[in-house]
């Protein structure tokens, strides 16, 4: 991951059942294996059309190494023309299920040495040599991940194969484990990248980012609109001002609310891929449009007071619907 880009992230496009308001809409409610393939290789094909390089997938987004891996092959991309990455630590329990009965999760996180061990051979049968970076999933200082020395022990000597290891991060303490990673690196370099949370309403774990990317940690940034919350869709009554100052400020710069919160993303020096998590090749599109959209810090700084607080985002994120 050289330089910055845009990448694609699959959250999204390898389970019928996410977050992302509007997400049953954008996948016309067609939720066989068959066909949610079909409509994943449609965006990748996009994606890769207009110069996304990097794919961004989870063990535990249903079967979106599966779907990932099988358009690769079908377009017989060379390894070396594209980078993929993965994550361990989350078990997708779903079931192929876009509402799970009361008590079922829709993903089970677990950050073991058996399920690192477990994981990375799954991900490897779906990906094979195309593998470039493996993802501790959303880790946490209290998932204790970051403590266990087995665990890191096996990730140092996947990095000594050549595979690249990295972390993700989520939740309001973005910060700390961030902070606890670059620790990390300081004693024995292991983490080449971290994936963050960071977006106009989430912005705590930004200073935390540039001491990363400081210290030589690529940055990879998701959620950059929010799961939808920084579009159009968003009806949340407490947003309407917000989203109309948004709306306003896209029209002026003659481009789409969802293109000028991506673009304050793109714009953060500190950032090296920007994730879109777009379930449509029209959503995608315009998207990708960010990197052109005219910015400045005037801009940045009127877009201040959309910042929330990270508890008061976060809880707003786990109260999303599955759909």
């Amino acid at each position: 991951m050289n330089g910055l880009q845009f990448g694609l992230g699959l959250a999204a496009l390898g389970r019928p059942g996410y977050i992302n308001l509007g997400h049953a809409d954008d996948l016309n409610r067609e939720y066989s294996v068959e066909a949610m393939e079909q409509h994943a290789h449609g965006v990748l094909d996009v994606a890769w059309e207009f110069g996304v390089r990097y794919f961004d997938a989870a063990r535990s987004y249903g079967k979106a190494e599966a779907f990932l891996g099988s358009w690769i092959r079908k377009r017989k991309i060379s390894a070396d023309e594209i980078t993929v990455g993965s994550k361990w630590g989350y078990t997708y329990t779903a079931d192929w299920q876009i509402q799970t009965p009361d008590g079922v999760a829709h993903e089970v996180k677990r950050h073991e040495l058996d399920v690192l061990q477990r994981q990375h051979a799954e991900s490897v049968d779906e990906l094979g040599d195309y593998l470039n970076l493996y993802q501790i999933h959303s880790a946490t200082i209290e998932s204790g991940v970051l403590d266990n020395a087995a665990v890191l022990d096996h990730l140092a000597a996947l990095r000594a194969t050549g595979l690249k290891i990295g972390l993700s991060v989520s939740g309001p303490n973005q910060a700390e484990t961030i902070e606890k990673a670059i620790a990390i690196n300081d004693e024995s370099k292991l983490f080449d990248s971290v994936q963050a949370t960071w977006n106009l309403l989430e912005r705590s774990a930004g200073d935390m980012l540039q001491r990363a990317h400081d210290s030589g940690i690529s940055v990879i940034v998701k959620e950059g609109l929010a799961n939808g919350r920084l579009t159009p869709r968003n009806s949340e009554p407490h947003f309407e001002s917000k989203l109309a100052t948004l709306i306003g400020m896209a029209s002026s710069l003659d481009t789409t609310v969802d293109a000028l919160s991506l673009a304050a993303v793109w714009n953060q020096p500190w950032i090296s891929t920007v994730l879109s998590g777009a379930t449509t090749t029209e959503h995608l599109k315009s998207n990708l449009v960010a990197t052109n959209v005219e910015w400045n810090e005037g801009t940045f700084r009127e877009l201040d007071w959309l910042c929330e607080n990270a508890d008061e985002y976060w809880n707003r994120r786990s109260a999303l619907v599955w759909n």
